[in-house]
């Protein structure tokens, strides 16, 4: 989670009530029709109660770097993981943050017809207004210049950054931001950690695009190294106003 959560300014969505959830180390903003923070809080006690078993019993599932291999019958919100992992190459936690506010939200959409929550830097979105999700890139000088325009997600879309210079996850590389468009949240934070691992320097931008294009589900790439940026996919980019 980034400091000070400065990443609490990258959504616009005026017409919707706001409101946080905090349960341990989880840390929410969630945007829906009203005020559902009750419910939001037992959704959110009900899936980590589900990640807190599964590692109970099977504790490597917590700390491996490689995908994971099922074993059986799991939550939802664990298969979800490791198939998000599979995909993008990594250990199934890469993906926690994505999962649990896709697990949220998938919950409050059956009492609210908009939600979007943001856990740390990953977002999850289903409405049908337009949202905007500014890029956070730390001390990068195009750090929160550049936003992602959805038109409308009508159907749950969602945005995850990574970055190798910023707050507590672990990432192997140095890209000031890496976001990640997809259908599924746990693959887009899954995916932003996987391509934020390959990038070291500016020249490794495209790279990283590359294997992202070959990860299937991802919709979208944009990574910011420094003063440069790199973008894939069937995206609106906009200059965001200071």
């Amino acid at each position: 989670m980034f400091e000070n959560r400065t990443y609490r300014n990258i959504v616009d969505e005026d017409n919707l009530t706001a409101f946080q959830v905090v349960v341990k180390e989880t840390d929410l903003l969630v945007h829906a029709d009203r005020c559902l923070r009750r419910e939001a809080r037992d959704l959110v006690l009900e899936q980590r109660g589900y990640v807190e078993a599964f590692i109970s019993t099977y504790p490597d599932f917590r700390t491996t770097l490689d995908p994971w291999r099922s074993e059986g019958p799991a939550p939802q919100i664990i298969g979800n993981m490791i198939s998000a992992g599979t995909v993008a190459g990594v250990g199934p936690m890469a993906a926690i943050a994505g999962a649990i506010a896709e697990s949220l939200g998938l919950g409050l959409l059956k009492i609210t017809d908009q939600v979007i929550v943001e856990n740390g830097g990953d977002v999850f979105i289903k409405t049908g207004n337009p949202v905007t999700v500014g890029i956070y890139a730390g001390s990068s000088p195009l750090s929160m210049q550049v936003g992602i325009r959805l038109s409308s997600a009508k159907k749950p879309v969602a945005v995850c950054t990574s970055s190798g210079t910023l707050g507590h996850s672990l990432s192997l590389g140095q890209a000031d931001a890496v976001s990640v468009v997809a259908g599924s949240c746990a693959l887009a934070d899954a995916a932003a950690t996987s391509l934020g691992n390959r990038v070291r320097s500016e020249a490794d931008i495209n790279r990283a695009i590359a294997a992202g294009r070959s990860m299937a589900g991802i919709a979208g790439i944009v990574i910011i190294t420094g003063e440069k940026i790199g973008a894939w996919g069937n995206l609106e980019l906009i200059r965001l106003e200071k």
